[in-house]
């Protein structure tokens, strides 16, 4: 059997641990008879624990990893996409609710998670191995140093577990950082009740100056004309606002401006 050489530029590190392997496979045992994507597939490690329990596709971009699959993995035939997940109109591809799973390639981990999130309501389940940090990122509750604008927009919709750490001796070659299983699961939000482009502006803007007051980084939204700053929540740091915290103040934001468009008046910048 001819072996695939990981590619660097790809970041690719393959597992060589079938535990974790089968592990990380049963993260979606209660989702079986939903439709599964596999992103980043290499040699099928993972994808062997996926293929008879699940209806599975699987999305790879190397192609020398493509042509593995093809011989190794007849059961596939058919549902090998060769390509950029990031690029893939999932809405396409799926007619209905699908699960997403995988051992994630580290330099595009954040992209892949905003993508998913692009299709959440389609996408009950997100579950795979990512790098450590990004891992305690996800999952991080307010007040911790990790939480942040990622943890936000991500928890607003679903509940993230962090399952377990992973060593890096069980790859091929191993990282320079540990690694994580986590899964994500939708949660029961239907609507936020705000703008959510305006709410994802709102946690941006906060965290971009995370070390300042509410009352000082929300400036450069709202202006120095907006009327209530003396609210106690301007005196806290994002990384202390809950995530239903971030949507009232998305409310207030938005009325604010709102009403700024309405009297054709600008926020002083």
């Amino acid at each position: 059997m001819r072996y695939v050489k990981p590619k660097k530029a790809l970041g690719q590190h393959f597992l060589k641990d079938l535990h974790i392997a089968e592990r990380i496979a049963g993260t979606l045992d209660e989702y079986q008879g939903f439709p599964v994507l596999e992103v980043g597939p290499g040699m099928g490690v993972l994808t062997q624990y996926l293929i008879g329990k699940h209806d599975l596709f699987v999305v790879e971009l190397d192609s020398e990893s493509v042509d593995f699959l093809e011989r190794n993995f007849p059961g596939l035939d058919g549902r090998i996409i060769s390509g950029d997940f990031l690029r893939l109109d999932l809405g396409s591809l799926f007619s209905g609710e699908f699960c997403v799973i995988g051992n994630y390639p580290y330099n595009i981990s954040s992209q892949i998670f905003f993508k998913v999130l692009e299709y959440k309501d389609r996408i009950p389940c997100c579950s795979g191995m990512i790098q450590k940090e990004v891992a305690e990122r996800l999952a991080a509750s307010p007040g911790s140093k990790t939480y942040g604008i990622i943890s936000v927009l991500l928890q607003a919709w679903y509940d993230i577990e962090y399952l377990f750490t992973v060593n890096e001796y069980v790859f091929l070659p191993p990282p320079k950082v540990k690694s994580a299983v986590v899964k994500m699961t939708r949660n029961k939000r239907k609507d936020l009740g705000c703008d959510e482009t305006l709410f994802r502006q709102v946690v941006k803007t906060s965290f971009n100056q995370r070390r300042k007051t509410l009352r000082n980084s929300m400036k450069s939204l709202l202006g120095k004309n907006f009327p209530d700053y003396a609210l106690p929540v301007f005196d806290k740091r994002p990384e202390q606002l809950s995530v239903e915290q971030f949507i009232d103040l998305t409310i207030l934001c938005g009325q604010w401006l709102d009403e700024a468009i309405v009297e054709d008046k600008e926020p002083i910048k």
